[in-house]
Order: C-alpha cells, then structure tokens, then sequence
C-alpha cells in the first residue's frame, strides 16, 4: 500500500473486526505550520478564525467541510496543515492526514490496478481529520472523485472533519462534479487574499524574530511595500537578501535592498503622480475617492484632501494649478492654505503628525 502509515495488526475490512485497535497513522504534518506562525491581517481573517475552531472541535462545528482558497503562496497548505497540528495538540488521539489531491489520484489508480478498491476506500474512512489539498487538480480524474465522494460522505456522515483546499472558490471549479461541488458547499469556503501592506511587515519582522536576525526598518518596509504579490515570494525575497548579505560580508542597507532585489521588486525610480497620492490617501484613511473631490466639510474628508495636496506639492513636479485641478477645479490659493494647514497641524497634533509621516513614507517607497 502507498499510504503513510503504520498498521499494527493489518486487516482486509476493519469494519467487520469488532474492538478494532486504531491504526498508527503518520499525519504528514509539517510541525513549522502552525497557528501561531500564520499572521493574522484583513486578508486572511476569516479563514484563520474558521481553522481555529475547526481544530478546537473538529466534525462538531458548522464549517464541514471548510474549504480554504486564494492564489498561489497565500498560506493555503501552511494553514490546513495548522489545522492538523493543533488537532494533534488538543486531540491526541484524533487520527488526522494531510494528503495532496495528487496523492490522493495516484493512490487511487494503484489500487484500481490491483483490484483494491475498497481497501482504498476503508482506509481513508478510518480517518477523524482529513486534510486534502489542492482539491482543483480532481479535474477530470472521474474515477477518484467518485472514490473521494464515498469517503466524504462516510466521514461527514460519522461527523469526521474535511479540510480542503482550492486554487478558486468551490463555485468557479471546472471539471469536478456537481454532486461534490454541493457537498463542498455544505460548510464554509474561506479565502486567502494577498496580505496588505501591514501583515507584509508583519510576516518579515516575525520571520526575522524565529531565525534571529536584524534588519534596518527602512529595509523591511521597502521589501513589504515592493513585494505584494505573495507571502511566498516575500519571504524568498528575504532570504535572498540575507544570503547576498552572508556571502559577500556586506550589511545590510537599502542599497544592497534595491541591488538585490531587483529580480523581485516593481520598477524603481517611478515617477509619483497625484493620481497614485490620492489613491494612497484614500485607502489609508478608508475615504471613497470621489469624495475627496467634492465639497464638503466633513473633518475627515477636509483633512485627507489637505494631506493628498501637501503630498502632492512635496513630491510631484506639478504646479499648485495643476494640484488644484485634480481636486475638483480647486484653485492655487486652496492647496497653499492646505499646505499651511498641515504644517500648523503637525507642529500640534501628535496623532495627525504620526498619520502625515507614515503617508510620506509610503510615498518615498513607491518612488524607489
């Protein structure tokens, strides 16, 4: 058998064998994914609250099966595998397997060739917790999904717990059958989104913590500003820099930063326009855009406008005409007195003042 694990006393059909011992199963649990490796952010919220109580009572919960999907180097396996783990913690006794969905058709197709079938079968319904990854490569491979169909159903039906993971949300899958799809469907599909620009910082300087390294902060913001496609290329973004740093005995700085990281980064030296200001102002603040351009006096949308002109007037080459058009046909005297306005304010409101220089920062390293 192509399983991993341990019989003790093997059996055709465990089911007719009252008293039946466990099995000793190895989970194929990576023991480095755990909860409290994974960053908590808006980007992954959900699914990670899901996990938490799935592992807390597995098969006695509402999300059965919780399906976890998002993009490539997410944190998707990372995840499930947290899920296993802390199963393992809190219920030693629970018999819990991580299997890839290739895995899982490979296994398959042995045993359809040895006529072993319903071995195959009685095995994974010994299963208390199982996690089956990357659930969309089940495309078109028939005879497995009927196979996994009858697992599901045993084991949802004996209120064992399904964990799986997909490249897209259930509803987007192509070539897996209808029947499945809807018993995916029966729990929670949580996704993964890519992580925001905080959570990136977070995920370094956590990454930093468990391998004892130091970095300067500009550095780290400037490889989580750069890198946002994935948390997979983020952290090989790091290593990357450390190794350059190790192998030519060199500190690390933001030179050596933008040097080595050019395989990775966006374009540097871009120009800086009002437009990419707005959208930066905009998003910090939680302020629609097209309210930044109408007249109101709203504090919090007079204060953004104020900021995204000063902004604008310290790192564009526009002039305050120019500035003053892009915000709804203002003119020049506008964006002095907003300027001046925001001066006065950061010389007097500590908050305001703190809120000012993380935006001029985030300015600097989209400039780079």
């Amino acid at each position: 058998m192509d399983f991993p694990l341990v019989i003790n006393n093997p059996v055709k059909n465990p089911f007719v064998i009252p008293g039946l011992k466990k099995m000793q199963i190895d989970p194929q649990l990576n023991p480095n994914y755990t909860f409290e490796a994974f960053i908590e952010g808006d980007c992954n919220r959900v699914a990670r609250r899901a996990g938490k109580t799935v592992a807390e009572k597995p098969g006695a919960n509402s999300f059965n099966p919780l399906v976890i999907y998002g993009g490539v180097g997410l944190g998707k396996t990372h995840l499930a595998q947290a899920i296993g783990n802390e199963v393992k913690r809190l219920h030693p006794n629970k018999v819990v397997l991580y299997v890839s969905s290739e895995k899982f058709i490979n296994q398959f197709m042995d045993h359809s060739r040895n006529n072993a079938i319903n071995d195959f079968i009685h095995f994974y319904q010994l299963i208390d917790v199982l996690i089956l990854d990357d659930v969309q490569f089940f495309a078109k491979a028939e005879k497995s999904q009927d196979a996994f169909f009858a697992i599901f159903n045993h084991l949802h039906q004996s209120q064992k717990q399904l964990v799986l993971t997909s490249d897209k949300s259930p509803k987007d899958l192509d070539g897996v059958q209808e029947r499945l799809l809807s018993r995916f469907r029966w729990g929670l599909s949580a996704d993964l989104q890519v992580p925001e620009y905080d959570t990136r910082i977070e995920i370094l300087e956590r990454k930093m913590k468990n391998d004892g390294l130091e970095m300067p902060k500009e550095v780290v913001k400037y490889i989580a500003y750069n890198i946002s496609n994935n948390v997979r290329e983020l952290e090989g973004a790091l290593i990357s820099l450390l190794a350059q740093s190790s192998l030519n005995r060199r500190e690390i700085d933001l030179d050596l930063a933008k040097k080595v990281l050019r395989n990775f980064v966006k374009s540097s030296s871009k120009e800086i326009t009002i437009d990419t200001i707005q959208k930066m102002v905009c998003e910090y603040f939680d302020v629609p855009y097209d309210k930044l351009l109408q007249k109101t006096r709203k504090r919090e949308i007079v204060q953004a406008r104020q900021i995204t002109m000063y902004l604008a007037k310290a790192f564009t080459k526009n002039s305050l005409k120019t500035i003053g058009e892009h915000f709804g046909g203002r003119d020049h005297t506008t964006v002095i007195h907003s300027c001046q306005t925001v001066k006065d304010l950061m010389d007097t409101d500590g908050v305001f003042r703190e809120n000012v220089l993380e935006l001029q920062q985030k300015v600097q390293l989209a400039a780079m």
